[in-house]
């Protein structure tokens, strides 16, 4: 051996003592990068004895072909992960293939209520905000699972009666607006107890006890109902008593609501709604003037709603219809006694009796001598329409018309 050739050999390095080596600490320090395999190993075990072999002709074949190799994710994918720990600063899950994901901060204070019902080890699905922090971490919003996860609980909320709590947000259209963990909801007047009806106001800010009365995540429709917490009826006891009620049964109620488009009745736990084109045979034009939360009123049940709990009711059908026999009592060109009651641009209604209006056409009336309303005027019945409900009316003319015997 030549003195060139001896001076070229290396002397062996020494071996690492277990002190130089670096402790892995117990927490997960991101994505574990896997070492590509050699291209000798590889085609080692697939050698050309094998018939079904095709050798790779370039680089992506050759990797793919490898299966050890973790191509990663990417910016918007759907990744399935299970829970390994949460924090108000920090949740952290194991996404599989020595990769770990981890919440975006600003999205642990939106998602704390779902997270909070969430067990170790338990499987989410995420989407991926960055594939790689700077701690090696794949960072994931869990935003949309969170969404469908709240619906979920309002659906099932909906079939076990399970209580709520919302917040009081601002008032709305006939009721108010409340909050369920960044959903927003809606209480109709009538749902509120009868203590908030007349100030809603008092509820905003305030945590309120509901069941949920509607919920359509299609739709983004979420109702809620404050009196039925109170009276604690659940859907199984709301079930068997819609059981026992039928139309055309008579029964007694309270009025625990009323709306501009009726009066909301209490049936021993089952709520029911009278129109109020099914309050009288007369028209109604103040629910207010006749009714108030707390009466006790006779209705007779129309339709029963099974599928979405609710009963159509009519207080006026438990009265004689004042059209049955309307022609009997009013011929054609008799002459009736009747009180003004509104006007319209096209005319001015009396009434014969409750129940029975008839129109004075414009073109009936001299101007100026329209009769005020509240007065009592003498007409003559032109025509009556049974199906239509309407009768046309003239004045009964103050001097005899020429020619008349």
């Amino acid at each position: 051996m030549t003195k060139k050739q001896t001076t070229d050999i290396k002397k062996p390095s020494k071996a690492k003592t277990s002190t130089d080596a670096k402790v892995l600490a117990d927490k997960p320090t991101g994505r574990q990068k896997t070492k590509s395999p050699k291209t000798t190993s590889i085609l080692k075990d697939q050698t050309p004895l094998n018939p079904t072999y095709k050798e790779p002709q370039t680089m992506d074949e050759l990797l793919s072909q490898s299966g050890e190799i973790d191509f990663g994710v990417k910016k918007g994918d759907t990744i399935e992960g299970s829970l390994i720990s949460a924090s108000s600063k920090e949740i952290l899950f194991d996404i599989g293939k020595k990769s770990y994901g981890i919440v975006a901060e600003w999205e642990l204070d939106q998602i704390k209520d779902y997270i909070n019902n969430l067990q170790p080890g338990e499987k989410v699905t995420g989407h991926v905000i960055s594939p790689e922090n700077d701690n090696g971490y794949i960072v994931i919003s869990l935003r949309r699972a969170n969404v469908e996860n709240r619906w979920t609980v309002l659906i099932q909320s909906k079939e076990t009666g399970t209580d709520l709590e919302v917040t009081g947000l601002e008032s709305a259209k006939g009721g108010i607006l409340v909050d369920w963990q960044g959903l927003r909801g809606f209480i109709p007047s009538t749902q509120l107890e009868s203590g908030h009806t007349g100030s809603p106001a008092s509820l905003f800010g305030k945590k309120i006890t509901v069941k949920v009365i509607e919920v359509d995540h299609a739709s983004n429709r979420l109702v809620f109902s404050q009196k039925a917490a109170a009276f604690g009826v659940t859907p199984s006891m709301q079930k068997k008593m819609l059981d026992k009620v039928k139309p055309d049964d008579e029964l007694k109620g309270v009025i625990s609501g009323i709306a501009p488009f009726g009066v909301f009745v209490d049936i021993e736990g089952l709520e029911g709604l009278v129109h109020i084109s099914e309050i009288a045979w007369e028209k109604v034009e103040n629910l207010n003037n006749l009714y108030k939360v707390g009466d006790k009123v006779d209705i007779l049940i129309l339709d029963v709603n099974r599928q979405e709990g609710k009963l159509n009711l009519s207080i006026k059908r438990l009265t004689p219809d004042p059209w049955k026999n309307i022609l009997d009592r009013y011929p054609l060109e008799s002459i009736i006694s009747g009180k003004t009651v509104r006007t319209a641009p096209y005319g001015i209604f009396v009434q014969i009796e409750p129940g029975i209006e008839g129109l004075l056409h414009i073109s009936k009336i001299t101007a100026g001598e329209e009769p005020k309303v509240g007065s009592k005027i003498n007409c003559i019945i032109e025509n009556i329409d049974t199906v239509r409900r309407k009768i046309s009316l003239t004045l009964v003319p103050k001097e005899k018309p020429v020619g008349y015997r």
